[in-house]
């Protein structure tokens, strides 16, 4: 009998992955444990290993379609040999309704409908049918701009915020998004989005929809800090370790969020749910691909050489996309150092479900007045490393004050550093 290639468990919380590409073709041999093809989900890439020996019979899931946990990929086996095909039934954006198996909650949206209707929806995601439930849409009544037309949760999001969040199922017209591609020019070129890419633009439209952001921007002075690091980055260097200033920043953050515990929360229907654990997210830019954002569990254990290690270490596993599922979870607070490219403020999208996150700006020699102390000393002018530091938090939970009490124990660190 041949030998089912299904889609494994890929950490907590990862019902459904992405194919992105196959590393090996119907009718090509393969060896046990060998890589057969790759997948994403949460932007980490995994490749995924040949359960036997033998040859590719049949690829069920296509590229660039997602598939959920337990589903039926591809089977392995010997040349000439039948397959099931009740067996080769795979969640996918080309698959019917009726040939889907559906989880509880999306059988929840289409129980209502009549059986000549289901089929022309096509595959909803878990994801889609639980908005679409919370904001009681008929999927009947949305327009698909996924694939092949599929509903995608962006789909349903733009749907009640224009205003046709219904419970019924009378006919609606549909609205026609206009789109750069309606219109295209001559010497026009269409890129095709990337799964990353897709990713990104579903988390970052999900984030303005849910929380209302606002920023708030303090200026740190750096001279400590770039002094300390001056001093002490040969000694890093001896243990293997490149001291960034972002570890300083990671720290600094810790410190803030110890002080204002508020800062290291999430929004729930029932109240504020304050974090107990301190797991830091690091915005790792990917090039033109995007960006990722590895957590560093447990930041607020870590001392400063600690924490260099750590950021190294997230850093280059990122880039080289090299990290595992988990590692990219169960963030509480996010870092991006937007300075990188001589940015120098931001107002950077809050990571989901965090309750803020802090953007960095290039850090720049200004001209600074530096205030008399107590009578012994007059105002003077200075030149110093300054950075500007920009603080979007979640207005639900964090008010103006609160949210600069945080901030400002963010620049007391950075400018007492000792």
């Amino acid at each position: 009998m041949a030998t089912k290639v299904l889609v494994p468990s890929l950490g907590e919380g990862v019902e459904e992955v992405t194919v992105t590409k196959w590393l090996k073709k119907e009718g090509d041999s393969v060896n046990e444990l060998e890589p057969l093809l790759e997948v994403n989900t949460d932007k980490v890439d995994t490749e995924i290993p040949a359960p036997a020996s033998g040859t590719v019979l049949k690829i069920i899931a296509e590229e660039g379609v997602p598939a959920k946990v337990g589903a039926v990929l591809a089977f392995i086996g010997k040349p000439g040999e039948s397959i099931d095909s009740g067996q080769s039934s795979v969640v996918s954006e080309k698959s019917s309704a009726k040939s889907v198996p559906l989880s509880s909650q999306t059988q929840t949206m289409t129980l209502d409908l009549k059986p000549s209707t289901k089929q022309e929806i096509g595959f909803i995601s878990p994801v889609v049918a639980k908005v679409a439930a919370e904001h009681g849409v008929n999927l009947q009544q949305v327009a698909g701009t996924g694939l092949n037309g599929r509903i995608t949760k962006n789909d349903v999001l733009n749907f009640v915020e224009n205003g046709k969040k219904t419970t019924d199922h009378r006919p609606e017209t549909t609205v026609h998004r206009p789109s750069a591609s309606d219109t295209p020019m001559a010497g026009d070129q269409l890129i095709k989005h990337t799964v990353i890419r897709k990713q990104i633009a579903e988390h970052m439209v999900m984030s303005k929809h849910t929380s209302p952001h606002v920023l708030t921007v303090m200026e740190a002075d750096m001279s400590r800090v770039v002094r300390h690091r001056a001093q002490n980055k040969e000694i890093f260097a001896r243990d293997g370790i490149n001291l960034t200033f972002t570890a300083y920043f990671m720290m600094a953050i810790v410190a803030g969020l110890k002080a204002y515990p508020n800062a290291n929360s999430s929004w729930t229907d029932e109240g504020i749910l304050i974090h107990k654990d301190i797991n830091l997210g690091m915005a790792t830019s990917l090039g033109e691909e995007g960006l990722i954002v590895p957590v560093i569990k447990g930041a607020d254990n870590l001392s400063l050489l600690a924490m260099a290690r750590a950021v190294n270490d997230l850093a280059n596993r990122a880039r080289t996309k090299k990290l595992q599922t988990d590692e990219v979870k169960g963030g509480t607070f996010t870092l991006t150092n937007h300075g990188i490219s001589g940015s120098l403020f931001a107002f950077p999208v809050i990571n989901q479900p965090q309750c803020g996150i802090l953007g960095v700006g290039a850090m720049q020699k200004r001209v600074v007045v530096i205030p008399a102390d107590g009578g012994i000393r007059d105002d003077a002018i200075a030149i110093r490393p300054m950075v500007y530091l920009s603080f979007v938090f979640d207005h639900r939970i964090l008010d103006g004050a609160s949210a600069d009490w945080f901030l400002m124990k963010v620049k007391e660190t950075l400018e007492n550093w000792a």
